[in-house]
């Protein structure tokens, strides 16, 4: 790897003008490419603390040779040359949100004499009339399906179509009744391309008018006792509403946009786009990425729209996104130039767009979600993490079970923790466990720490003891345990069989096994901490290390450097998902914590009065303040609250007001 210093520009050569920039290996492939206002304050941040960058520009900056750069007179410019190399030199570091498919589009071939419903990608073509784009061509193929017992249009190629008419005998579809046969003459040319405009007023959005037609011919056929036609209208109207629920209306007839959503971590990033034309959600794409630098979720959308649309013809009038460009005039310009109208970048801030925009993104974020799933449940991955974790941390072995510590409060109050379990690469979640801080109130993870810890190790040794076991050496090891362990009932749920049973309660002990690897969310203070509450318990055979989310470094105790796990790695993948994962649990169990505390009243002091009348008074007065202007009597009123307990009450409330 290259020393960075070693190819940084002399001062003072680098313009401050705008410009696009290419970072170069030591074999002249260009690894990244990227554009600047202003190219000085640009590159010069690429070198002027190595530590403080992004963990994947770290690795472009050290992976690169050199840098050379072009000056360009404006921002649009410099977005159109960093668009053209990213497609010329497909660099590596480089966000990559396009694949090599193309969108699929319904298409219908109005300039033909007999026109055909067909699935299209690539260039648009004149005289064909498009729909979309959808995210699959199945999705296509299956609204057409639905379509075609009420528009029967050919479907069928130019051969097709030729052959059928001169052997004077329909295709599979004329004898079902979903091709109304124009190579056979059944129809006019007249005739058929009627068919086409209304298939193309319907997937224009003109629904109605077809809904009512054949709703009335269903009833008219009915009362001239033709029930055979006014079953087949009726499964026409079915068609028509199935293939409406498909294509949810979500915004006004005339709106042709396209929403764009992002869900992140400190590696990865989630897109997820619905396209709506016509108003109707007509297709959704998304990818998972990779980042390379520290983007805010402005330039995020700025690179996918760059990458997306940069020469792409089939720019919406709007776009809707999370959050703006950093220089969102030149971008508009530029998808302007792409479509040949004025295109506008919009960030809702209410009413359905902003309805819409609040669904794509929980959409991205549950992209990200499977995302992390399927990439943990690979097993090959996950045996890979645990060596990778075992090696970095030097470790006897593999950690088979590993817990994980995270403390949370709220400026010093409700101090919780959490401990979640990882064993064999996998989230144990009947084992995880939540902790109430006891000994302190304030804002002192160290603190906090070394309690939690103390407080699980002490409860792992009386356990052992009670049963007249020796502590387990070596923490979790040998074949066959990984199926058996079990802590109690505190968890989240229940996903397994439960360890070894108490031998007074019959219950599982609680804190049966030590893990091999005990990792707490931060760094050399927390670290220092845990491994002190270890050592005053005398237990010597548990690993301790920590990772703190700034750079993602795994700090060892005593260690004065971290140690730098490889950021694309799966050691570093498994040692985040159970981070994050004790954060998410020690935030939940602390919302919890606070809701209640916040909703506790003053009718909990009042004798007799359970959960379910208190709550049956909150919903009948709307307030404790309402409540105590009522009159025992109306108290009385609400279901389940006699006179005498309505008096007890108003007694209890006036009291208090006292």
């Amino acid at each position: 790897m290259a020393d960075p210093a070693s190819y940084r520009p002399a001062p003072g050569t680098i313009p401050e003008t705008p410009g696009v920039y290419r970072f170069r290996d030591e074999h002249g492939r260009v690894v990244y490419v990227g554009k600047a206002k202003n190219l000085r304050a640009r590159l010069n941040s690429y070198f002027a603390d190595h530590a403080g960058l992004h963990v994947r520009t770290q690795n472009m900056v050290t992976t690169a040779a050199s840098v050379e750069w072009t000056v360009v007179g404006t921002e649009v410019e410099a977005l159109q040359l960093e668009y053209s190399w990213i497609k010329e030199y497909d660099p590596r570091f480089n966000v990559r949100y396009r694949d090599d498919k193309s969108y699929p589009y319904l298409a219908v071939t109005l300039n033909e004499d007999f026109p055909r419903v067909t699935v299209m990608r690539g260039a648009k073509r004149k005289g064909v009339r498009y729909f979309g784009p959808y995210s699959h061509a199945w999705a296509i193929r299956e609204t057409v399906d639905l379509l075609l017992r009420v528009f029967p249009v050919r479907t069928c190629s130019a051969g097709v179509f030729k052959r059928h008419g001169q052997i004077g005998r329909p295709c599979l579809l004329g004898y079902i009744g979903k091709c109304s046969a124009p190579c056979t003459g059944k129809v006019s040319a007249e005739e058929h391309r009627a068919l086409a405009d209304d298939f193309c007023d319907f997937m224009a959005g003109n629904t109605g008018r077809f809904l009512k037609r054949v709703e009335r011919e269903m009833f008219a056929a009915a009362e001239d006792e033709r029930f055979e036609t006014a079953a087949r209208r009726r499964d026409d109207l079915r068609a028509l509403e199935r293939a409406l629920e498909k294509q949810a209306v979500v915004l006004g007839d005339d709106t042709d946009c396209d929403v764009i959503a992002f869900a992140r971590d400190q590696l990865e990033a989630a897109v997820q786009v619905f396209y709506v034309r016509g108003g109707r959600i007509r297709g959704q794409r998304g990818w998972v990425v990779d980042l390379v630098e520290e983007r805010t979720t402005g330039e995020l959308v700025e690179d996918f729209l760059l990458q997306c649309y940069g020469e792409d013809d089939t720019v919406p009038r709007e776009v809707l996104v999370p959050e703006e460009p950093p220089d969102r005039q030149a971008m508009d310009d530029l998808l302007s130039e792409s479509r040949g109208a004025r295109v506008r970048i919009r960030v809702p801030r209410r009413g359905d767009k902003k309805d819409l925009l609040a669904t794509v993104e929980r959409n991205a974020q549950e992209a990200l979600r499977q995302h992390r799933t399927r990439r943990a449940s690979d097993l090959t991955a996950r045996s890979r993490a645990l060596q990778e974790v075992q090696e970095a941390l030097g470790l006897d072995q593999a950690p088979l079970r590993i817990e994980c510590f995270d403390v949370s409060n709220l400026q010093g109050t409700e101090v919780v923790a959490s401990m979640v379990v990882f064993e064999d690469g996998l989230a144990r979640k009947s084992e995880y466990r939540r902790f109430t801080i006891k000994s302190f109130q304030g804002q002192d993870d160290v603190r906090s720490i070394h309690e939690v810890i103390t407080r699980r190790f002490k409860r792992y040794l009386a356990d052992s003891q009670k049963a007249g076991e020796p502590p387990a050496e070596g923490g979790v090891g040998g074949e066959g345990l990984l199926a058996s362990y079990g802590f109690g009932d505190a968890g989240e749920e229940d996903d397994g069989p439960r360890g070894p049973l108490d031998p007074e309660t019959g219950r599982p002990r609680r804190f049966a096994y030590p893990p091999n690897l005990v990792v707490v969310d931060g760094g050399p203070p927390q670290v220092a901490a845990a491994q002190r509450a270890l050592d005053e318990l005398g237990i010597d055979d548990v690993a301790v290390c920590g990772l703190a989310k700034r750079l993602e470094e795994v700090w060892l105790p005593g260690d004065e450097d971290p140690v730098i796990l490889p950021r694309t790695g799966e050691g570093l993948y498994l040692l985040q998902r159970a981070r994050d994962e004790a954060h998410r649990f020690a935030i939940s169990f602390h919302r919890t914590r606070r809701s209640k505390k916040m909703t506790a009243s003053e009718l909990d002091a009042v004798p007799g009065l359970g959960p379910a009348r208190r709550a049956a008074l909150i919903k009948h007065f709307g307030s404790v303040r309402r409540l105590k202007e009522a009159t025992a009597e109306q108290i009385a009123e609400v279901p389940g609250i006699g006179l005498r307990t309505a008096q007890t009450i108003r007694e209890a409330l006036q009291g208090g007001a006292g």
